[in-house]
């Protein structure tokens, strides 16, 4: 088997300030030692991604943006290119997260276009994926629709660029998790549905993490599931001490 390495990454969505990031980045770079075994990743907002980039520069925390436009360059306000975010210091972005689907209106189509261009200015996509309550009956539809729109033309190749995450929408900010059995059952579909389309190495090579309401307390039963490759963190990643006891948790499989 494909020795995947794991991802812990940071989603701050509408949270702080570049002055309130520095502060964050200074205290959990006085806890991190140079990092080699696992990624470790933080998701400011754009506001906070220029400042962090200069930071973080030749640092083993990484940094990813929350979301992108499809086109390089244009007429459309308030959106921001992977050019741009390639500027900044940014190596990851998040794509199709649900916040982006269920609030902003992002359908597969517009995920699909952002996935292609992030692959196509090199940035690495995280592409979220994940069902709400109401669907949760029909996870497997619900995550193949998702899956087969999402990565129509995307090759093992470009595949192999990307990580994806499983967020039960559920369970994002509710304090509500998905038994570690749960989430290891649903990734693992994830893992059999790469195997039917591309096959098996492609599937096992592919980083699949588990995101919502991860914390302190649950990160090591999640990551100890063979299939979760990591976490995409929510709320526990604005502290930098409960932040710093995930990776840790993940440092310890």
């Amino acid at each position: 088997m494909t020795m995947r390495r794991p991802l812990i990454a940071g989603n701050w969505k509408m949270h702080k300030t570049p002055q309130e990031t520095e502060e964050f980045i200074v205290e959990f770079l006085s806890k991190l030692a140079n990092e080699e075994r696992i990624e470790i990743l933080i998701v400011p907002p754009f506001t906070s991604l220029d400042r962090a980039g200069k930071l973080l520069k030749g640092k083993s925390l990484l940094l990813g943006a929350q979301d992108m436009h499809y086109e390089a360059e244009g007429a459309f306000t308030g959106a921001i290119s992977a050019r741009m975010l390639k500027a900044c210091g940014c190596s990851y972005v998040l794509v199709g997260h649900s916040e982006r689907r269920e609030l902003f209106g992002d359908d597969d189509s517009v995920v699909s276009r952002k996935l292609n261009a992030a692959l196509r200015d090199g940035l690495r996509p995280i592409l979220c994926v994940g069902e709400t309550l109401s669907e949760h009956d029909r996870v497997e539809e619900k995550i193949t629709q998702q899956l087969t729109e999402d990565l129509d033309g995307i090759d093992e190749h470009a595949l192999a660029e990307m990580t994806i995450a499983y967020e039960p929408i559920w369970a994002i900010g509710t304090g509500k998790t998905a038994t570690p059995e749960v989430a290891q059952e649903t990734i693992s579909m994830i893992r059999d549905w790469i195997t039917s389309h591309y096959d098996n190495a492609t599937a096992q090579a592919t980083r699949i993490l588990y995101g919502g309401s991860v914390k302190p307390a649950n990160a090591a039963s999640l990551l100890a599931q063979r299939d979760i490759d990591g976490a995409l963190v929510g709320g526990a990643s604005l502290v930098a001490e409960s932040f710093f006891q995930i990776v840790e948790a993940a440092r310890s499989q």
